[in-house]
């Protein structure tokens, strides 16, 4: 059976031990292994959204709920992060700097597809953009390490690829309009 608070506590032991991502993959990779527990524990996801289920300085665990056919501009974290699907599919495209570029633009370096049971670790520095390619929702269980709402992140104009703060309103509105076409199916 899946148990958040088991989660919660592993992750932090880990943590405390290690504070890079290694260990705490292990533990998403374990969760996320037996899908059909985690829809239980958390239930089946009916709304894309993050919920926070758990938040200090050092780590943040949600669970993350894209919309179908949602897309996330590039944007970064600033902290490395652990990515566990347990339902639908997460496409991510990999972004780097342009060196000596105006603007802070970047370009495409890379795209992973995660799907159900994958769990997947990105770098601190890593620039991404998330796709939910299905018509239906997917749901992962996203870490981060450190206090993923106190820093002041990047987002990526997705027409001109130059840099500019993160807009949590902008992004929060992408949630909103995903869930108005979702329930318009």
């Amino acid at each position: 059976m899946f148990d958040l608070d088991r989660l919660i506590a592993d992750c932090r032991d880990a943590f405390a031990e290690d504070s890079s991502h290694k260990a705490v993959r292990e533990i998403v990779a374990r969760a996320v292994s037996d899908p059909a527990v985690v829809l239980i524990g958390l239930g089946e996801p009916r709304h894309a959204g993050v919920e926070p289920l758990y938040r200090s300085e050092t780590l943040t665990i949600l669970n993350v709920v894209w919309g179908p056919r949602m897309t996330v501009i590039p944007h970064n974290h600033l902290m490395w992060a652990v990515i566990g699907v347990y339902t639908g599919r997460e496409d991510n495209i990999f972004w780097r700097r342009l060196p000596h570029a105006e603007g802070g633009q970047i370009e495409a370096a890379g795209a992973k597809s995660l799907g159900m049971r994958d769990a997947e670790p990105l770098g601190r520095d890593i620039i991404h953009t998330v796709t939910n390619p299905l018509p239906r929702l997917t749901g992962a269980i996203h870490v981060y390490g450190g206090d993923f709402y106190a820093v002041t992140r990047s987002e990526w104009d997705p027409e001109t690829l130059t840099e500019r703060r993160y807009d949590i309103e902008r992004n929060r509105r992408l949630f909103e309009d995903a869930n108005r076409a979702f329930a318009a199916t």
